[in-house]
């Protein structure tokens, strides 16, 4: 796993829509690519509202080595007890082709996932683009 970027930065409209918050509102934004053996398959951007997680850095995401959710609960006592996806086929832009290594005229996966807290607050967005050449999209939601 890499970590691109870490950053706080404010909601734009659909983000804030999509976290019920207010446009302007201080969020995380997370960038990274996940590989397997040894290829970029996975491009991810996550934005997180920044109140529950003060102190989350990109060193910190890099150093932790077991599951991101599993870090927002023993670290930031946030638990993500459900998540909706919506998953489309689409092309890479240049950027995106460019972290994963790939032509852009390559199809991948769009999957825009929600997470939920107990309390039933939308705490995560995350919008992945997954490479489908070499793998396929596997997900177990519990």
């Amino acid at each position: 796993r890499h970590i691109v970027d870490c950053r706080r930065q404010r909601a734009s409209s659909d983000i804030a829509r999509a976290l019920n918050l207010r446009a302007g509102d201080a969020v995380l934004q997370i960038r990274r690519v996940l590989s397997f053996a040894g290829d970029p398959t996975i491009l991810e951007d996550i934005w997180l509202p920044a109140g529950p997680f003060k102190g989350l850095t990109a060193e910190r995401l890099s150093a932790y080595t077991g599951p991101m959710y599993a870090l927002f609960e023993t670290e930031f006592g946030v638990r993500m007890v459900r998540a909706k996806e919506k998953i489309r086929a689409v092309l890479p832009d240049a950027a995106q082709a460019e972290l994963l290594k790939m032509t852009q005229n390559t199809p991948m996966l769009s999957v825009e996932r929600i997470a939920y807290t107990y309390d039933d607050k939308a705490i995560e967005l995350r919008r992945g683009l997954y490479r489908t050449d070499k793998h396929h999209y596997r997900n177990e939601l519990n």
